[in-house]
């Protein structure tokens, strides 16, 4: 089954600026993406089908999104696959088809909440005091425990106070609960006294 260990990370002083541009980009792919998929809601049109190709690959050609290159386009994707997720358990809850509480609808993401970053195998690698991130570099990690297996993402979270960690997914052995032939409460559980014992009661 697949577990997340968590990490703090402490970036160079030149890398807060590389980390900041992949957050902003990444926002802006989920804002953009997010802003199509309410109007055709809207318009009761159907969800964009490409909508890849219109965030990020037609938007690095023009002029008010150029800086989408500057960033790993993994983290692009990534941010739109969320999106995704996000807005189709939406409808899913609406509609009754998904278990447990109801979803809400996925909202435009703001520079002053929690922000986070996800790279995928392809886009980072694990060294023994560091994680490597596309366009970014080496990052330091305190590894306070080892990474039981490789990891397949990583999620880079910069808290409200300006903290940096690394989140990694892993895949770990399911534990599986010891069976006892104990049982759980009932009569059947009290102790049996001899008769002499239960007279003088």
């Amino acid at each position: 089954m697949k577990a997340r260990y968590n990490y703090r990370i402490y970036p160079k002083s030149s890398q807060p600026n590389p980390l900041a541009k992949a957050v902003f980009s990444s926002r802006a792919v989920w804002n953009d993406a997010l802003w199509l998929y309410k109007n055709a809601a809207l318009n009761n049109l159907d969800r964009p089908k490409n909508i890849s190709s219109m965030v990020i690959t037609q938007a690095k050609k023009t002029e008010s999104r150029k800086w989408l290159s500057e960033v790993s386009s993994v983290v692009l994707q990534q941010s739109l696959r969320d999106l995704q997720t996000a807005w189709s358990n939406y409808f899913t809850s609406v509609k009754g088809e998904r278990k447990g509480k109801k979803i809400s609808k996925p909202k435009f993401k703001k520079k002053s909440s929690r922000q986070a970053i996800r790279f995928t195998t392809n886009a980072f690698s694990v060294h023994s005091c560091s994680v490597k991130l596309a366009k970014i570099g080496h990052v330091k990690v305190v590894f306070s425990r080892p990474l039981p297996s490789t990891p397949s993402s990583v999620t880079i979270v910069k808290d409200t106070t300006a903290r940096y960690f690394a989140s990694f997914v892993v895949e770990v052995p399911e534990q599986i609960p010891p069976q006892t032939n104990a049982s759980c409460g009932g009569i059947w559980d009290l102790p049996i006294l001899p008769f002499s014992v239960m007279e003088k009661r």
